[in-house]
């Protein structure tokens, strides 16, 4: 326990060092630590936030195997965009199957939506997204993957 505390002060007191460092400070660190050179295009707050992680997780232990998985897993599913956002075709309702039939219970019918290639079939109308169908059968603004059960909890009606 004592030389767990040490190590932390320790590793402290180098984070501390680093964050005082200019940036061909910390490229020269990078360089000395790695044995490569940084990649170039890095600006300095990144740089000290590598280093300084890389500290951390050498004196006291690197993320697990399966975590690093979820986190890759994650980060392929964010499509590489900024924020781990998604872009439209890669939302939850693009995931189901062309022919799948949506039953949703509101106001004692049974409303059936079928997935189409190109969008969302109901009464014979055809929709761009779940929202548009649930909002065509509510009169309401619907989260329409909720709305169906398919995020979340389920709506009630």
């Amino acid at each position: 326990m004592v030389a767990r505390s040490i190590d932390r002060i320790s590793i402290e007191t180098e984070i501390v060092h680093l964050r005082g460092l200019d940036l061909d400070g910390l490229r020269a660190r990078w360089h000395s630590t790695t044995g490569r050179r940084p990649p170039p295009h890095l600006p300095r707050h990144l740089l000290f936030r590598i280093l300084a992680y890389r500290l951390q997780a050498e004196a006291f232990g690197d993320l697990d195997r399966g975590t690093e998985r979820l986190l890759g897993r994650a980060g392929a599913t964010s499509a590489g965009t900024p924020g781990g956002a998604t872009d439209g075709p890669q939302r939850r309702d693009r995931t189901l199957r062309p022919g799948t039939i949506l039953v949703r219970e509101w106001n004692g019918a049974l409303e059936r939506v079928t997935v189409l290639d190109a969008g969302f079939a109901w009464n014979g109308t055809t929709y761009h997204s779940l929202s548009g169908v649930a909002f065509a059968i509510t009169g309401t603004r619907w989260n329409g993957p909720r709305f169906f059960g398919l995020r979340g909890a389920a709506a009630s009606s």
